[in-house]
């Protein structure tokens, strides 16, 4: 295996995976939120520049054709836990993000069981806009739930009449509680639109892949 730069990029991005779930152990909300969005953000860019280097230097390899499908993967299959696990469980979160795993999960049995011939499921422009599409809507649910939380830091620590003073106040003045406030509220209604719009697209290129390998599911191949 040769270390090229895509090779090297999409190994990081495979080790920040994990990496986002480290942030909840080492450090307190809202701070580990928006160092996961960090985190999430800076290996989601390298998602796009591995395989654009790749192809513009010349550089594919076996090894970035392995492992980029598995880092984006295991980005989104961690990233999702975390952000279904702080939501308190919320239904609307959960059955998106209960598509998603189960086509990631579904998808990649099928390509080991075909074998030789899991090539027929290459990677489609659909599926491009999937990920893309997942890994937008995981940041700004990140986004919102650092916003959240917050919020509930500044409320704590406020006397209810100049909360409420300044939330009153926050369309004039713009003030951190007013933002935080607005910002996570919108933030949490645009990333649950966003991951229901990614399910949707999750699911129909399931349904594409599953598809195109019903000829080799049979029990003759013809």
């Amino acid at each position: 295996m040769t270390w090229t730069l895509p090779n090297v990029l999409t190994t990081l991005r495979l080790m920040a995976a994990p990496g986002v779930a480290v942030m909840f152990l080492y450090f307190h909300r809202p701070a580990a939120d928006f160092l996961a969005l960090a985190l999430f953000l800076g290996a989601a860019i390298t998602d796009f520049f591995d395989g654009f280097l790749a192809r513009l230097w010349g550089q594919e390899t076996r090894f970035g054709a392995m492992l980029d499908p598995i880092a984006d993967k295991a980005m989104v299959v961690i990233a999702l836990l975390i952000v279904v696990g702080y939501s308190g469980m919320n239904p609307w979160l959960i059955l998106p993000a209960t598509v998603i795993l189960f086509r990631e999960v579904f998808v990649s049995g099928l390509r080991e069981f075909l074998g030789a011939y899991a090539g027929l499921l290459k990677v489609t422009k659909l599926a491009k806009w999937k990920t893309t599409a997942q890994m937008v809507s995981i940041a700004v649910l990140f986004l919102a739930s650092g916003l959240e939380t917050l919020h509930l830091h500044i409320y704590q620590r406020m006397d209810p009449a100049a909360y409420d003073a300044a939330l009153r106040a926050g369309p004039d003045d713009w003030n951190g509680l007013w933002l935080a406030a607005s910002g996570g509220w919108y933030a949490g209604l645009f990333g649950l639109g966003l991951i229901w719009v990614a399910a949707a697209l999750t699911l129909a290129t399931g349904v594409d892949y599953f598809r195109k390998s019903m000829p080799y599911l049979r029990d003759e191949v013809r």
